[in-house]
């Protein structure tokens, strides 16, 4: 009959590599039928339990402890197995090199002072503590660690800004610094695209790609799952995206990113219209606005997004696309539109840029006014609904519903654009130009900083005649434009601007010296890539006692 026997090891530490390990090797011996090496956390005991190997004793273990257990053919099988867990241990730390490894982050920087970079792979409880250790020490921080709470990553990366360092991470899967992988990295050409993203596999994914399609990768910065959270505010994706407008061999630039919040969205866009390069975005799940706006190139996927980045680096060095730096202007954009689909259009292209944003045809619950009689904050609307046109024409064929709206715009000190669009052809009005160019002037006249910007759609073959009905809305004093997306240009442009990116100098002027915390296979991959590297045999201080810690922590400040 199978016998289960534990054993704890109260505040023992091992990465999580070498419990692997350890239990591997305990189930190659004699007898052995099942065995669970884990540091007793509570999600580890509760895999444990649902694998059979949690016994009574192994509940005492702490979060702190060692808990080996070992499920055996007999009673003697199984404690002999457990008896040779020190011998098992030996062979492992015999593995691996004989080289100096200090014990804290304070000898291996003075072992090894070139070190600009740490990489932090211990448990999360105790992660950001380390972070903000390195952080003091004046060291760029890898964070591979998850579990960190958000107020310690708001925390973390505001130090780390206010002293001029970079902070990927918590949660940051993977990152190439000067051709050298950390975490998790496949093998790339070096090149001039330069990618920061808030999602692991999505970077590694690109970089792939950007490989394989003969591309190169210039730096390839990892920000962590959240940073594109409202909370975090694209801390860290904002900080990589100035450091690689400066970079001098960083040509195309790249950001992928999970949705991001909308407030966030149109931040981070702002920064990206201001690079001074070509920016390739990929934000899975939204749609793209268009498939170039200025210098920003959508993506619909991660393989698109490589594609154009690879095309880009490739064609000679020319103008970005970055628009004016002309001051945007200040107010709301109100869309008072007679098409719906145009009214859809511009409200999915102008999604990601403006937030908040209103309209009675918005798909998501949260962004539909709630009176259409009543703007509120970014407002596009389609006056061809039906609260709209109960007992009166479409607006198509009549502009008083349209111009009675735009009048009350007008009148609102907050709006700062105005956008029509004029539908030409058969049955709509005769000469929409002649009824809304001049409520156009009168507007323009009472508020001369009001801008209006018009959409006109038809041909030079509708009987409206389009030369003429482009020149009478131009002359109130409309920004005409007959093409959807330079019209998203346009009013993105006036409205969000190109945001001034600080270009910082980059942390990437030296050949990679990394100080590994944490997952000793990471040091061992950082070396085996050429990388200056050096190991810290970290322990959790006062062996994960979290009232000595506290204790430590108080003497220390």
């Amino acid at each position: 009959m199978s016998v289960t026997k534990s054993e704890i090891r109260s505040g023992a530490y091992y990465d999580s590599v070498v419990l692997m390990q350890l239990q591997r090797n305990l189930l190659q011996l004699p007898g052995v039928e099942d065995a669970g090496v884990v540091m007793a956390t509570p999600a580890n005991l509760e895999l444990l339990a649902e694998s059979q190997l949690l016994q009574a004793e192994g509940k005492a273990a702490k979060p702190e402890d060692l808990l080996i257990v070992v499920k055996a053919a007999s009673g003697a099988k199984a404690q002999d197995a457990l008896a040779q867990v020190d011998e098992l241990l030996k062979r492992r730390s015999g593995a691996a090199t004989s080289s100096f490894r200090p014990r804290s982050l304070a000898g291996a920087v003075k072992a090894l002072p070139d070190a600009d970079w740490v990489s932090i792979s211990v448990p999360g409880r105790y992660a950001a503590g380390v972070a903000r250790e390195a952080l003091e020490f004046g060291k760029h921080v890898f964070l591979y660690s998850d579990n960190v709470s958000v107020e310690d990553e708001i925390g973390l990366k505001q130090q780390a800004q206010q002293n001029g360092l970079l902070l990927m991470g918590p949660d940051c899967g993977t990152a190439i610094i000067n051709g050298i992988g950390l975490g998790f990295a496949n093998h790339v050409r070096q090149g001039s695209i330069g990618l920061v993203a808030a999602s692991g596999t999505g970077l590694q994914s690109v970089t792939s790609a950007i490989h394989n399609l003969g591309g190169g990768v210039s730096q390839a910065i990892g920000t962590g799952g959240r940073d594109l959270k409202e909370a975090i505010g694209a801390a860290s994706t904002l900080q990589g995206l100035a450091y690689l407008a400066a970079d001098p061999d960083t040509r195309v630039i790249v950001i992928i990113s999970k949705p991001p919040d909308a407030a966030v969205a149109g931040k981070l866009l702002a920064a990206a219209l201001g690079a001074g390069k070509p920016v390739v975005v990929c934000f899975l799940g939204f749609a793209a606005p268009a498939v170039r706006l200025n210098n920003l190139h959508f993506a619909s996927g991660l393989e698109h997004a490589a594609r154009i980045a690879v095309d880009l680096s490739q064609q000679p060095a020319r103008d970005s696309g970055s628009p004016s730096k002309a001051k945007p202007i200040s107010g709301y954009l109100r869309g008072l539109f007679s098409g719906g689909t145009l009214a859809s259009e511009l409200f999915l292209g102008l999604n990601l840029f403006l937030s908040p944003l209103f309209s009675n045809v918005a798909i998501r619950s949260e962004q539909k006014v709630n009176d259409a009689h009543k703007s509120q904050a970014h407002t596009i609307l389609d006056l061809g609904e039906d609260e709209f046109t109960v007992g009166r024409l479409h607006p198509m064929m009549d502009n008083d519903l349209r111009i009675r709206r735009l009048k009350q715009e007008a009148a609102d000190p907050e709006v700062g654009l105005i956008l029509l669009d004029v539908v030409l052809g058969e049955g709509a009005h005769p000469n929409p130009a002649a009824e809304l160019a001049p409520a156009i002037a009168a507007a323009r006249k009472a508020r001369k900083e009001l801008e209006f910007v018009a959409l006109l759609v038809g041909t030079d073959e509708d009987p409206q005649d389009i030369q003429k009905q482009e020149e009478a809305l131009a002359k109130a004093g409309a920004t005409v434009y007959r093409d959807i997306t330079q019209t998203l240009e346009h009013v993105v442009g006036r409205l969000l601007g190109a945001a001034e990116v600080q270009k910082s100098p980059a942390p990437f002027a030296q050949p990679l010296a990394v100080i590994n915390i944490g997952v000793e296979g990471f040091y061992d991959s950082q070396s085996a890539q050429g990388a200056q590297t050096i190991h810290v045999e970290w322990r959790p201080p006062a062996s994960g006692d979290e009232d000595l810690m506290a204790l430590l922590s108080k003497m220390r400040t």
